[in-house]
Formats: C-alpha cells, structure tokens, sequence
C-alpha cells in the first residue's frame, strides 16, 4: 500500500500554535488543489472538526493510548491512501506522553508511522534560547526526524532575523516559517481548547483568513518537500485479536439476560413481526427504505447539544450491520423506529434550556429506556439522561432515566485517559474486560446516589461519574462519563449491534416506568 507525503506539526507544549498553523496550512494546501487527509493525534473532537473544515475531508483521531499501534497504522494508511499528502496536529509538548519514558506521546506516533516532525515554537521573549530548545528537541529521542521548524509569536524583524540565525547558526534544522503575534485569536478558546466549529458563525471566513497568514508567513513549497521525504510505511500483519486497547482479566461472566460478545457476530433471524407493532408512542413513520435481513437501525443523536463521535465508531456499527439515523434532540420532529440509541459527549450545558424545553422527546427517551432499547451514551449523553442539568444556577430537566443530577463547575471535574474494568452485566461489555479511554467533563453528580444503583465500571484510572466508577446501567440503557475509541474496544460495535438485533426481534419490554 503506498503511503502518501506527511508531517506532523508538534510543540514543545499545549497552546504554541499548533491548530491554528495545522488549519491555515490544510486550507492553503486544500486552495493549491491538492487532497490533503487530516489527522488529530489524541482523543480531542473539536480540534479533528475543525480540521475535518480546512481540508473539507473528514478527520481522523490517532490515539497510540486508545488504539493498539498496528490497528493504528491501519487507520492512517486506509484514510490517506487516497490523498495528495497527510498532516497530522500533535498533542502537548512534542515528548509528553503518559509517564516518564514519553510512552503514547506526539514522539511515539512519529516514530510509528515514519513521519517527520516540524517543530512549532512559541517564540515570545526568546532569542538564542531557541537554538537550544531545537538542538535538544533533535537529539532526545533516537529515530526522530526534526526536520523544520516554525516560529510562533515573533516580535519586529529584528526579532525574527536573530532567531533565524541562531538555528542556522547552530543547528542543521531549516526554518520554515515565522508568524508574528496573531491578535485576537483567530478561534475563541474554552475548557482549554477552541470553540467547536459549530459555535463559531464565521468559520469559513476564519479559514480563509489563517489561510492567507499561513501562505504569507510559511515556506509552502520546503514543507512539502518535507512530507514527500517521508518513507513507506509496511502494512502491519492482519489483526491477531491482541489488543492493547482492550483485554479480558476473566471470562464473560455475563448474566441476566444481557450477554455481551468478545467479538464474535450474533445471528439472530429477525421476527416477521411489523415495524409499526414494535414503534413506541412518538416515534413516526420512518420515511428510510425497509431495513434488509439482519440490519438494525440504531438512532445518532447529532446537533448543537451532542456531536462527540468518532468516526470509526460509527462505522462499526455500520459494518456489524447498523444502519445509522442521525436524530436531534433538540426539535420535536418524530423520530424513525430505531431499535437502538447512541448519544455521545458534547455541551448539553450550551443547550440546556432548548433540551428541557423539547419536553416530548424527553419523555421519548425516558420511555425508551423503560421499554428496553439499548442505549449507550458518553459524557454529554449521561448528563442528558439524567433527572436534571444545574448550570448557572439554573435547574434544567432532563430525560430523567437515571435518578442523578449534574451540574457544570468552573474546572474539570475529570481529565484525561482512562482505564475501565466491568464489573456488572450489561449489553454493551463483558464482565472482566478492560478498556481504555478518555474523560474530558466540567461537569459532577451533586446528588446522593440511592444505595441500589448500579454502576458498570471499576475506574483503574480516571475519575467516573462516582468514587472511581463509572457506567450507570438501567435495563439496556449504558451511561458513563469516559469516552472509548471502536479501534481499541472492538467488541462495543458488536454487542451494541446485537443488543440491538435482540431487540428488533423481541419487541419493547413491557413498560415499567
């Protein structure tokens, strides 16, 4: 498999530069006319949306903590065989990984896929230390290609012309671009991050503009010939079912009617049952084409409140045998029988008042849950089956499924990778498996939970919704504050497409809410 021209931009640490120079760069690139593939190394959403606009080809997470490396490399050469050239927007500092030895950083995942690095620094109040900063940088690792460097936030030409002769003068790595001090910031940030491209009325515009700074202020033609210098990557060996992502600790202990795979297809013919007997209240007539043999419709939740997914999520379940539905949450428009549900992460908070206000599919979602359809939801989606979202001190009802309230605080209440061992039946994960994942939330449970609720998910490490446990489960509704990837979890498509099967066959489970 021939693998394309490529770069990573990294930095030496969070918030030198790295988005907005990977967006201008991924447009200028996209205006010459060339297929440029983009990809966000680390779990972050917003950062891959955003490039998924500048090279108007959508985005691809590589996580070397959520994804085992060969399925990684996979990953990357699958979704840029068909582009002109693959950039990828480190995370952190350039060596910052997971502990001392760099393990999963910006570093590791260069070294993975062979790719050479151009070195982002933030420049401010900083002459000759420079040199020393990219003499370390391409010396601390072995088999780590420095191979540019760009300089950030200079001052007057003075400032600029002494930083270029230092790394000349005492490097062998070229300079490749110098931006001067950028005010105000092109894209808003917030909870350490940008605004979602969503929240931002004047993106296109903002692209056009980092554009036109990134083809005024870098070396366009000295980059490419960087990422053309890049050698082939070898096509790992197909997958032997090791996983670095995921793993069982025993076997499938299971119970209760929820019997979750460790990656094998269910085959369960469905009934000849009609659609419309097994159609709650409120759902409406689905204007889709008639689901074939054994394909499930499992209902996305996509608008301003939740859009956290990854897009390899949503393929596997498509290929397990979903067919996908994007639903809203928002507007009152019935939604298509769905015989299974996925609500991801997002900012339930910025849409709080929209979401209690849409009253009957709140109460949709509640009766769903009641009846028996498998429901999985990820942070955002946990806080909207909740009974209620506290957010500016104002008290917004929410689905209601589970007996919890949340509320948004100032700082995070959990941040970062995590790692999960199931420890109670449900449908979408065996007991004894551990996975990992990540949480990114402002938000924390603020009310007593009863005595009989229960918890999924023993937390080795991460926060959880409660004292390091996460994963409520009610019936066949899953919901947890971490994040997974489908790449490191592959058996989370599979169960939840053979929920959703058991479902479609047996129908809605009598109704005790």
């Amino acid at each position: 498999m021939d693998t394309p021209p490529r770069l990573i931009l990294a930095g030496l640490s969070g918030g030198a530069g790295k988005t907005i120079l990977s967006l201008g760069l991924c447009r200028a690139l996209t205006d010459l006319g060339l297929r440029v593939q983009p990809f966000k190394k680390g779990p972050d959403y917003i950062d891959a949306a955003w490039l998924g606009l500048a090279a108007r080809r959508e985005t691809s997470n590589l996580d070397p903590f959520m994804m085992p490396g060969d399925s990684l490399v996979r990953l990357f050469l699958r979704e840029s065989a068909t582009a002109d050239m693959a950039l990828i927007e480190g995370n952190r500092g350039l060596f910052d990984g997971k502990d001392t030895s760099g393990s999963c950083s910006t570093a590791e995942l260069a070294r993975l896929l062979q790719t050479p690095v151009v070195l982002i620094i933030n420049c401010t109040k900083m002459t000759r230390t420079v040199a020393a900063l990219v003499l370390g940088c391409r010396t601390f690792e072995p088999n780590l290609r420095l191979a540019g460097v760009i300089l950030n936030r200079t001052a007057g030409p003075r400032h600029k012309t002494i930083l270029r002769q230092c790394i000349e003068q005492y490097t062998d790595v070229p300079v490749v671009g110098i931006l001067p001090k950028i005010k105000p910031d092109p894209i808003p940030e917030r909870h350490m991050g940008l605004v979602s491209d969503q929240e931002c009325a004047e993106a296109e515009t903002t692209l056009r503009n980092l554009a036109a700074i990134a083809r005024d202020c870098l070396d366009i033609e000295a980059i490419r010939a960087i990422a053309a210098s890049a050698s082939a990557v070898p096509l790992p060996d197909a997958p032997t079912g090791s996983s670095r992502g995921c793993c069982f600790t025993t076997g499938n202990d299971a119970e209760g009617g929820t019997e979750p795979q460790t990656g094998e297809h269910e085959s369960h013919p469905p009934k000849e049952t009609a659609e419309s007997a097994l159609q709650p209240p409120r759902q409406g007539k689905a204007k889709l084409a008639p689901l074939q043999g054994h394909t499930v419709r499992i209902g996305v939740v996509r608008d301003a409140a939740l859009w956290f997914y990854y897009r390899e999520n949503l393929e596997e379940l498509r290929r397990n045998g979903a067919e996908l539905v994007e639903l809203s949450l928002l507007t009152p428009a019935p939604w298509p029988v769905i015989h299974g549900l996925y609500l991801g992460g997002g900012f339930p908070e910025t849409q709080a008042e929209q979401l209690a206000q849409n009253e009957a599919t709140r109460a949709l979602v509640f009766r769903l849950a009641g009846q028996g359809l498998p429901i999985y939801a990820e942070c955002g989606g946990f806080m909207y089956l909740g009974q209620s979202l506290i957010c500016r001190e104002i008290v917004y009802p929410m689905a209601g499924v589970f007996p919890v309230q949340t509320m948004l605080c100032a700082k995070p209440q959990g941040h970062g990778y995590t790692v999960a061992k199931v420890i109670h039946p449900n449908p979408f994960h065996a007991v004894g498996l551990e996975f990992t994942g990540h949480e990114f939330h402002y938000s924390k449970c603020v009310t007593p939970l009863p005595p009989d609720v229960s918890f999924s998910l023993e937390m080795q490490r991460g926060s959880g919704i409660d004292q390091n446990r996460d994963g409520l489960v009610f019936r066949n509704t899953f919901a947890c504050y971490t994040h997974l990837h489908a790449l490191g979890v592959p058996t989370w498509a599979v169960n939840f497409v053979a929920a959703a099967r058991r479902y479609r066959e047996n129908g809605p489970e009598s109704d005790q809410t």
